[in-house]
């Protein structure tokens, strides 16, 4: 009994010693290739660092080192590869290139309709579709074929005894700018929790829509309002447009919808909404602030533009406030910064950052041919994808500047 538990004793020694054995010549081959590895990364530190040297060396160093680096020297131009920094992360934003093919089909079946529907009476007989322009060459159109300017005191039938003392005596350009850096914030969903409005608010002049207000969302759309672009519906329609004291601030400028290319006294027989009793009461109650009203061929001017390099027939209904607004900015500021108009990481369905109204087709679009606008939007953008994705923010070149 007592010869097989010391047998037993001894098998658990010669068990434990070869365990232990087999431990001790694992670590030491791992301290090895340990070693070794370093040895090596040493190695090719070393190599790294005395090219960046010879790169920013003075003297002969430096145009030696240049030369190597880029003659094919075979030592070298194996070690530049395998230093090689990670490409810059790409960012999924908006497709300049995009058509009705990216629509949902829901808004697929609207556009349609619209298309058959021509309620501006639209007979475009321009160039295109499916022009293609640098956005050098597209900037220029925009100058040239788009006329930025107001009603007039001297136009009629603004002229006449009905409208006297109501239009702004001052002319529109003696008001806004010339400016810097400026703004033109949307009111899309998107723009909340986006932290953007000190940033928004250091521009030199701000530009918003409508109804947006900047109360409980200073945050994210800042506090500065400089113009207030609103449409005539809105004029029209919403009795609070007379008592929110929201409106009072800034130049005001309100646009409505024509018939394709009609002049002023055709616009206001045939008006989309009619305006003009409560344009004045305002008027009457705010005599100090500049409320303009945007001579209506203009719109049109930017839609044929559109229409020229769009990809396919656009709506034919007139663009969107978003896009009046911007170009209205670039004709007016060196550099327009365009807020969330591009959707960002934060893209939503919801189409107020001040309502919880929710609908596609405030970013896609439907009545107003907005897929196309972004299009544009995009292709004039000398920002960056990662300040859109992050930002929601495009960049775009004022037009005042320009060498055509």
């Amino acid at each position: 009994m007592i010869q097989v538990i010391l047998r037993k004793k001894l098998s658990y020694c010669v068990l434990a010693f070869f365990l232990f054995a087999i431990i001790c010549v694992w670590k030491e081959r791992k301290k090895v290739g340990y070693y070794e590895s370093l040895k090596l990364e040493t190695e090719g530190f070393q190599v790294v660092s005395n090219q960046e040297k010879l790169l920013v060396g003075s003297g002969p160093q430096s145009s030696v080192g240049t030369q190597d680096l880029h003659t094919g020297n075979p030592a070298l131009s194996s070690t530049k590869s395998s230093v090689k920094t990670k490409p810059p992360p790409s960012f999924q934003v908006w497709n300049k290139e995009s058509s009705s093919r990216n629509l949902p089909s829901r808004l697929q079946s609207i556009r349609k309709n619209y298309l058959n529907m021509n309620k501006y009476k639209v007979s475009y007989k321009g160039p295109g579709p499916g022009v293609k322009l640098t956005p050098e060459a597209l900037r220029c159109y925009l100058r040239d074929r788009v006329n930025v300017s107001m009603v007039e005191a001297t136009d009629f039938p603004f002229n006449t005894s009905e409208w006297e003392g109501y239009l702004p005596g001052e002319n529109f350009r003696t008001k806004a700018g010339p400016w810097g850096r400026c703004a033109v914030v949307s009111s899309a969903g998107s723009l909340k929790s986006s932290q953007l409005g000190q940033e928004i608010d250091d521009h030199d002049a701000v530009l918003r829509f409508n109804a947006a207000p900047t109360a409980n969302f200073q945050q994210d759309v800042g506090t500065k309002t400089t113009i207030r672009l609103v449409n005539s519906q809105l004029v029209t329609t919403a009795g609070r447009f007379l008592k929110d004291s929201f409106y009072n601030e800034g130049i005001m400028i309100m646009w409505d919808p024509a018939i394709y290319h009609s002049d002023i006294p055709k616009w206001y027989k045939h008006p989309d909404y009619n305006f003009s009793s409560n344009y004045k009461s305002y008027r009457r109650l705010h005599p100090e602030q500049p409320f303009y009203i945007l001579r209506p061929q203009m719109p049109w001017e930017l839609w044929d533009i559109l229409q020229e390099i769009s990809p396919e027939k656009i709506q034919p209904n007139p663009p969107s406030s978003g896009m009046l607004g911007i170009m209205i900015m670039m004709t007016l500021c060196d550099q327009v910064d365009v807020y969330e108009f591009l959707p960002s990481k934060r893209k939503t369905d919801v189409c107020y950052y001040f309502q919880k109204f929710f609908d596609s087709a405030c970013t896609m679009g439907a009545y107003h041919p907005l897929l196309f606008e972004k299009n544009m939007v995009k292709h004039l953008n000398v920002g960056t994808d990662e300040d859109i994705y992050l930002h929601g923010k495009a960049t775009l070149l004022g037009l005042k500047n320009l060498h055509c």
